[in-house]
């Protein structure tokens, strides 16, 4: 079937203001992109110079170990040095203190309650 002119003319138009359209949204992706790449050139200038300062290797404070309470999930220092604060230990830390080293944490714990090495009881 032969197209008329018209519709050739009605369907390059529809083309062309079809990629119009994408022109304009790559457009303003290329302009979103281009901003976001100088906003992280500025970051990365920041942290280089902040890298090269000497406060940077002051501020940095020393490595620690900390230790979870596996019953509450709270972590505390591993050091034996004493606290600066004389807030109560829930119940179970004072059977059970943050600071004491497991000496071997793979080692096999009995799961039988004692309750079950009792003669059963008849009511």
């Amino acid at each position: 079937m032969i197209r008329s002119h018209t519709d050739a003319v009605v369907g390059f138009r529809t083309k062309l203001k079809q990629t119009e359209v994408d022109c304009g949204f790559l457009k303003r992706c290329c302009e979103n992109l281009t901003e976001e790449n100088r906003r992280l050139q500025k970051e990365v200038q920041e942290l280089r110079a902040l890298k090269l300062s000497p406060q940077f290797y002051r501020q940095m404070t020393p490595p620690t170990t900390l230790i979870m309470c596996p019953s509450c999930e709270r972590a505390s220092k591993s050091s034996t040095a004493p606290s600066s604060t004389n807030a109560p230990l829930p119940e179970h830390h004072q059977f059970l203190p943050h600071h004491r080293q497991v000496s071997a944490p793979w080692a096999p714990i009995s799961l039988r309650p004692s309750f079950l090495d009792a003669p059963p009881q008849r009511s």
